[in-house]
């Protein structure tokens, strides 16, 4: 790659590869396929698939950065970026320097991370023994209630009485949510109940890990767009919790902004 003033960021995720041109700090361009065998082939087809949009050549790319659990595999990347510091680097500059804690769930992982006032990494938890709360998690609950995720908020918007999950093991609580189906506890009970374990789940992980003084708390990665599990988290925090425009490219934009390593990334 040449010394341009476009920077790329690729987070190859378990269930997901997401890319993010960036230039002036800006998003310029943003794509994401699913995740599957040959993710350096997946990912470089969305470089391409940029580039062309743009018109531009490899000359006008500064630097590309990889990411995420498969970013190893990504053999043009200049840099390779830790998914905690990228997602760090990201969400601080998004939001304008007011982030100071991040709960991002990821596909396979649930993670919070805490940012000093310069948007360092503080410190940072991480559950990721066990599939509850996770994106796999979020999947599987779709497939056994035969809901499509994207109707999970609409679903938990509901004036119904959230039915009681008490299991933190994924394995358990698939059972439950199929034996109160078998009851005839409807849908769109489980579905807030679901929402309600996670977030007790999150605030567990969470702890004392508020943010100190003014700093807010933003909930990342795809099953942040849940608007059901946003207010479920809000209930259990008792604050507000802040969403990006487009989350799920918060990692990628930390990567992309790494891969510049000047000011006027």
């Amino acid at each position: 790659m040449g010394g341009g003033s476009y920077s790329i960021g690729v987070d190859l995720g378990s269930t997901a590869i997401k890319m993010v041109l960036v230039k002036s700090w800006e998003i310029e361009w943003s794509r994401k396929v699913p995740t599957a065998p040959g993710q350096e082939a997946l990912a470089l087809e969305l470089v391409r698939g940029a580039m062309d949009e743009r018109g531009l050549s490899e000359g006008d790319i500064g630097g590309i950065a990889a990411t995420g659990y498969g970013k190893k595999l990504m053999s043009r990347a200049g840099v390779t970026v830790d998914e905690i510091s990228a997602n760090a680097k990201g969400l601080f500059r998004l939001s304008g320097g007011r982030c100071r804690t991040i709960i991002n769930i990821g596909g396979q992982d649930l993670k919070v991370i805490t940012l000093d006032q310069a948007g360092k990494v503080a410190d940072f938890k991480m559950n990721d023994k066990c599939a509850a709360g996770t994106g796999r998690f979020f999947e599987q609950a779709a497939r056994i209630l035969d809901t499509p995720l994207e109707s999970f908020g609409k679903a938990a918007g509901s004036d119904a009485e959230p039915a009681e999950l008490n299991s933190t093991c994924v394995v358990f609580a698939e059972s439950e949510m199929v034996s109160l189906l078998a009851k005839g506890v409807p849908k769109e009970r489980i579905i807030k109940g679901l929402h309600n374990s996670v977030a007790r789940r999150v605030a567990n992980l969470l702890g004392r890990h508020r943010p100190a003084g003014d700093g807010d708390i933003y909930l990342d990665g795809g099953p942040s767009q849940n608007r059901g599990l946003l207010e479920a988290l809000e209930d259990e925090l008792l604050t507000e919790v802040k969403v990006l425009p487009n989350p799920q490219y918060t990692v990628a934009y930390g990567a992309a902004i790494s891969a510049a390593g000047r000011k006027d990334a």
